[in-house]
């Protein structure tokens, strides 16, 4: 029985239950990436290493993360979302678990820095498509609802994490977060396939759908959806992208550190990325909220918040009082958090929703560069000056200049309030996209020499071999 293609986007539905599993999801990972910046100091005084040296464990798990979402995306094309994010959570934890055995830095980048960021590659991808795919009026605040578990997951591990560490060292917290990593995978399980029209594709006749040779190499370009590398405004996000991400995750390694450095205990200095927690938070409902009124288009709106996300970073090394550095805490918090979810929902407006498995994967493997080189450049400028002043200054320098980069974006310098034409169709333009792909089957029909018809049909994303049936 054919499988019953809805005529638009849910915007609902089972896709609030996607939601609240992209929530727990983002805040199990993102969340504890986030936080992982207590651990940053247990490992610099366990290992008597220098800043930069350790620096490279949360950016080579960010690095990983980032740079196998491409396998994640192929994966989730072939066996369905759901199957990647379970893997993914038990790779997670399991990396955890072997870093509790560690006895140098090295062991550390290749548990948590490789294992459990590959595993956290395999859920968060996956999970924030098919987010993109129940939701298209209200895609922005979906995604800023999911993204809100990383706000609640920076507020609460950040002290919990403290207390594991005083309570158990952090062989013993490592272990306990291990065992949190197992729900990743009851948070797969909820995701539900959905196929859209976007999803048609031509069947190939038989004797043409061979996988070896040229055919096996096809099947790899399209799992990858290699041909956005061609494409230009989705190249120009990737490079914003890029460099928002070398200095994004900065305070998340070293704002603790810096808070500490200049004076303020343990608990106080974890309580500045708890409050930024919760700002994260609020910053991506209202901005979800906001972004989905179409009042501006979603390019403006993400260039105004990774300004303004680039001027607070610029501002932490003003504040000298507990109160100065809470508000910019605070400021950067919100910032942080706002711009997040435009990023994720102006790319299915920039590639079309039928692409976001791709594209998702492609812009998170080269934006990799940025978190890999990010956090260890802000820990080398700590060691060469002896404090934390030039890395903030240099994070928040990145954020400005991709701000200008975004200006490329198509749209962009445009000042009407109308969003681009990848939001809701009209009924006459549905028509006239499906006269076109009727028109299309029928120019391959005429082309193919063996006289069979090549009809359009639709596959559920998670089986590419449907891509090879043959149609009667």
């Amino acid at each position: 029985m054919a499988t019953r293609i809805p005529d638009e986007v849910p915007d609902g539905g089972w896709g609030w239950v996607i939601v609240l599993s992209a929530f727990l999801m983002s805040a199990l990972v993102f969340g504890v990436i986030r936080s992982f910046g207590v651990f940053f100091v247990a490992f610099v005084e366990y290992f008597s290493e220098a800043s930069s040296t350790v620096s490279w464990i949360t950016s080579t798990a960010i690095a990983i993360q980032q740079f196998s979402s491409p396998i994640a995306s192929a994966l989730s094309n072939y066996f369905g979302a759901r199957s990647v994010v379970m893997l993914g959570g038990f790779l997670s934890s399991l990396g955890l678990v072997f870093a509790c055995l560690a006895t140098n830095l090295v062991h550390l980048y290749l548990s948590i820095g490789l294992l459990s960021g590959f595993g956290w590659a395999l859920v968060f991808t996956p999970s924030v498509a098919a987010v993109s795919r129940y939701f298209n009026k209200r895609r922005t605040l979906a995604m800023g609802m999911a993204f809100t578990g990383v706000g609640i997951g920076s507020f609460v591990f950040s002290p919990l994490f403290q207390y594991l560490i005083d309570e158990y060292m952090w062989r013993g917290a490592l272990l306990v977060i291990a065992g949190m990593m197992l729900n990743l995978m009851v948070c797969g399980a909820l995701i539900r396939p959905l196929t859209l029209k976007e999803d048609l594709v031509r069947a190939t006749a038989p004797g043409e759908g061979s996988l070896c040779c040229q055919g096996a190499r096809n099947v790899i370009f399209d799992l990858l959806d290699l041909s956005l590398l061609r494409h230009w405004p989705f190249l120009t996000l990737v490079l914003s992208v890029t460099l928002i991400n070398a200095g994004y995750f900065v305070p998340y390694v070293h704002f603790v550190a810096h808070a500490q450095s200049i004076g303020f205990d343990e608990y106080q200095a974890a309580f500045l990325m708890s409050v930024a927690g919760v700002m994260d938070l609020i910053g991506r409902l209202l901005s979800g909220w906001f972004s989905d009124l179409r009042k501006m288009r979603l390019v403006h709106i993400l260039i105004l918040w990774t300004m303004l996300t680039g001027l607070s970073l610029l501002a932490i090394p003003l504040g000298h009082t507990y109160p100065v550095l809470m508000l910019i805490g605070m400021a950067y918090g919100f910032c942080a958090g706002a711009l997040t979810p435009v990023v994720f929902s102006l790319l299915p407006e920039i590639v079309g929703i039928g692409r976001i498995y791709g594209a998702l994967g492609l812009l998170q493997m080269l934006e990799s560069v940025g978190g890999l080189l990010g956090a260890p450049i802000s820990g080398w400028l700590r060691d060469a000056t002896g404090n934390y002043t030039a890395s903030f200054v240099v994070a928040g320098t990145f954020l400005l200049l991709s701000s200008l980069v975004l200006i490329g974006i198509p749209g962009a310098l445009s000042c009407s309030c109308l969003p681009p034409a990848r939001h809701p169709q009209t009924k006459n333009a549905k028509e006239e996209e499906e006269e076109e792909e009727e028109e299309e089957c029928k120019s391959m029909a005429d082309s193919n020499g063996s006289g069979l018809e090549v009809q359009c049909v639709p596959i559920e994303p998670s089986s590419i071999a449907c891509r090879n049936t043959v149609v009667a």
